[in-house]
């Protein structure tokens, strides 16, 4: 089961030629649907338009509806667990709030990530997949 990081998730909507082989041909497999996407990406990708740094190909709004389909995708909601655990992850992760509550919600929920940002790849105590076609992990305590 994977969690979609914020920017696999806009990939697969607005650029899939962006996602590596390895990526596509999880997300073009039915049986791996639903993703689960944490609701801390549909915040951050409605931050990014309201701030100008993000153009979407339709309104903000239309692009959520289209892109969170209940067939497609599982929002998992900013719960109290995934909340604490954002600020006590194990080892040394960077200050990205957003980041860290994904990382939280995998971990939380067993889920594997499936992310371009070599931030959350390289982090040793979440379970991944890149977009440069590179797992790792390393089950801690």
């Amino acid at each position: 089961m994977y969690l979609l990081d914020t920017n696999i998730w806009l990939w697969m909507v607005e650029e899939p030629q962006r996602l590596s082989a390895e990526i596509a041909t999880i997300v073009k497999n039915a049986d791996n649907y639903p993703f689960f996407l944490s609701a801390i990406s549909v915040w951050e990708v409605a931050k990014k338009v309201s701030l100008g740094k993000l153009g979407l190909s339709i309104p903000v709004r239309d692009w959520l509806d289209k892109a969170t389909q209940d067939q497609f995708i599982h929002i998992l909601p900013l719960s109290v667990n995934v909340s604490l655990e954002s600020t006590i992850l194990p080892g040394t992760f960077h200050k990205d709030p957003a980041d860290q509550i994904i990382v939280a919600a995998a971990r939380h929920h067993n889920l594997t990530i499936l992310t371009a940002d070599n931030l959350i790849r390289t982090y040793p105590h979440v379970k991944t997949i890149s977009n440069q076609s590179h797992s790792s992990y390393i089950p801690g305590p």
